[in-house]
C-alpha cells in the first residue's frame, strides 16, 4: 500500500505571496503532500481568512509559530504536521527553522537559508543532531535539463572543465532605486530584513548554487565588485564576482537587479576540454551541447537520450514545456523521498550544506568588495 501523504504546514505565503503559490502547486503536483494548516500571515485574522480560502481546517491555523509547535507536537504522531515550509522574509528564517528542527520537524526553506554564515552553520549542526530532513529551495536545480547538464558533466562528456560563466539579470529594482522614498519601501534593500546583501543574497546566490551544483566544483577564492548605485543605499543591487575553483579553474558570477527591462535572465555556460554546455532559464527546455568542428546540438526533456535523473525529473511527454512550478515540484519530490526514507538521486534537492555554502558566498562577496575588491579565501 502506498504511504499516506506527508502532512505539510506553511509559515508565510498568504494573501498576495507569489512564492507561496509556487510552493503549494509544487507540493500538490506529485500528490505526495497534504497541506493541513500553518501560520500564513503575521496578522492572525488575515491568516485565518486565507486558510478559509484554501478550505483548511481552522483548528490548524495558528496565531504564531510557537503555538503551532506546541499544538502540533501534542497531536498523535500519525496526525501531526511532518514538514514545515518557511516562506517568510530572510531575517525570520533562522529563528523559525531552529524552533522547528529542535521540535523534530522536517523543514523546507526558501533561500538564502539565513542572514549570516554563523546562523546557517548552527542550523547545519542542529539538522545533524536531530536527524531531520532540511530542503533548501534553490528552484533552478529542479529543471530537467539542468539535471541533464549535471549528469553529462559528471560523466565526463565535455572533459575537464576550463571555464564557468553564471549570470542572473533582473531589472525589477530599476523603477524604484532612483528615488530614496520609494526604495525605502523595499524590504530587500533593508539590512534589518534582508541581511548584508540584496542582489547577491537574493539572486547572485542562485547563480553560485547552479554553478557548483552542475559542475561538482567548489569555489575556493573569489574577488567581487558590487554596486549599491547610490551612496545612501545600504545594499548592493548589481555586481560581478571572479572565482577560482578546484584545480584553479576560472569562473565568474554576474548578477544585477538594475539590468533595465530584464526579467529572470539566468544563464549558465560550462566549457570543458572536449565541449561545452549552455542553459538559460527563460528557455529551460533547451540544453545546448557544443563540440569542436560539429554542429551545435539541442537536447530537450523527456527523450530517451537523456539521463535517468533527467527523465525522472520530467513529468510530461516531449514537446510540452515544463517550467518553474515543475522545477520546484522536483525538489518537493526528492524531499518527500528523503522524509519517507526512500532512496533518491544525489542532487534531488538542495540541503542545509548548500545553504551554508550560499551564506559563505554572500559574506565573502561583501567582504571582498569592502576590502577594496581583493581576493579572499572561501
Amino acid at each position: 500500500m502506498k504511504n499516506k501523504k506527508i502532512k505539510l504546514g506553511m509559515i508565510g505565503g498568504g494573501h498576495g505571496a507569489f512564492i507561496g503559490i509556487v510552493h503549494r502547486v509544487a507540493a500538490y503536483m506529485g500528490e505526495e503532500y497534504d497541506l493541513v494548516g500553518g501560520v500564513f500571515d503575521a496578522d492572525y485574522q488575515q491568516s485565518k481568512d486565507f486558510a478559509e480560502q484554501l478550505e483548511l481546517d481552522p483548528s490548524r491555523v495558528y496565531e504564531n509559530l510557537d503555538v503551532l509547535v506546541e499544538k502540533e507536537t501534542q497531536r498523535p504522531a500519525a496526525d501531526r504536521m511532518q514538514v514545515l515550509v518557511i516562506v517568510t522574509p530572510n531575517f525570520l528564517h533562522h529563528s523559525m527553522a531552529k524552533k522547528l528542527i529542535m521540535a523534530n520537524f522536517h523543514v523546507i526553506c526558501e533561500k538564502p537559508v539565513t542572514t549570516t554564515l554563523a546562523e546557517a552553520s548552527e542550523l547545519e549542526e542542529l539538522v545533524q543532531k536531530h536527524g531531520v530532513v532540511f530542503s533548501l529551495t534553490h528552484t533552478y536545480t529542479g529543471y530537467p535539463m539542468v539535471r541533464q547538464m549535471r549528469t553529462m558533466i559528471q560523466e565526463g562528456v565535455i572533459g575537464e572543465i576550463q571555464k564557468v560563466d553564471a549570470q542572473y539579470y533582473q531589472g525589477w529594482i530599476n523603477p524604484v532605486i532612483h528615488e530614496k522614498e520609494k526604495r525605502a519601501t523595499v524590504w530587500r534593500l533593508d539590512p534589518a530584513k534582508a541581511g548584508i546583501s540584496c542582489c547577491m543574497g537574493d539572486i547572485g546566490v542562485h547563480a553560485f548554487n547552479l554553478l557548483e551544483y552542475t559542475t561538482g566544483l567548489e569555489v575556493k577564492r573569489l574577488l567581487s565588485d558590487i554596486n549599491t548605485l547610490y551612496a545612501d543605499n545600504p545594499l548592493d543591487v548589481d555586481g560581478s564576482v571572479l572565482l577560482r575553483l578546484n584545480n584553479d579553474t576560472r569562473g565568474i558570477v554576474r548578477a544585477s537587479q538594475i539590468a533595465t527591462a530584464e526579467e529572470n535572465n539566468i544563464q549558465l555556460a560550462v566549457y570543458g576540454r572536449k565541449g561545452g554546455l549552455k542553459w538559460e532559464q527563460e528557455n529551460p527546455n533547451y540544453l545546448y551541447y557544443l563540440k569542436e568542428n560539429e554542429p551545435m546540438r539541442v537536447l530537450k526533456p523527456g527523450n530517451a537520450y537523456n539521463s535517468d535523473f533527467a527523465l525522472q525529473s520530467t513529468k510530461i511527454a516531449p514537446g510540452h514545456p515544463e517550467g518553474l512550478f515543475d522545477a520546484m515540484g522536483n525538489i518537493y519530490k526528492g524531499t518527500a523521498q528523503a522524509i519517507r526514507g526512500e532512496s533518491y538521486v544525489a542532487g534531488a534537492f538542495p540541503t542545509i550544506r548548500d545553504g551554508v555554502r550560499g551564506m559563505n558566498f554572500i559574506e565573502k562577496v561583501v567582504a571582498s568588495s569592502r576590502q577594496g575588491n581583493t581576493w579572499v579565501d572561501f
